[in-house]
């Protein structure tokens, strides 16, 4: 199972679906819903966060966020 925060610079992926119930509607709401693809951006000096690049914008999320969003293999 492949997660967000598993991404290096410059990859992508499709998201396939989100494991955190409670955090679930809150990355709905920002626009990451299943079968968006997504591509990773940057990843701050210490790791966390990361910019993922989604639907034409930028968005920021911490590691423990990204870690909920799975990726099709």
């Amino acid at each position: 199972m492949k997660t967000l925060d598993k991404l290096k610079i410059g990859e992508s992926g499709v998201i396939k679906e989100l494991t955190k119930k409670g955090l679930s509607l809150k990355l709905i709401e920002m626009g990451c819903l299943p079968g968006e693809k997504i591509t990773l951006t940057k990843i701050a000096p210490l790791g966390d966060p990361i910019a993922i690049e989604i639907s034409g914008y930028e968005l920021s999320l911490r590691k423990d966020e990204a870690s909920s969003v799975v990726l099709e293999d």
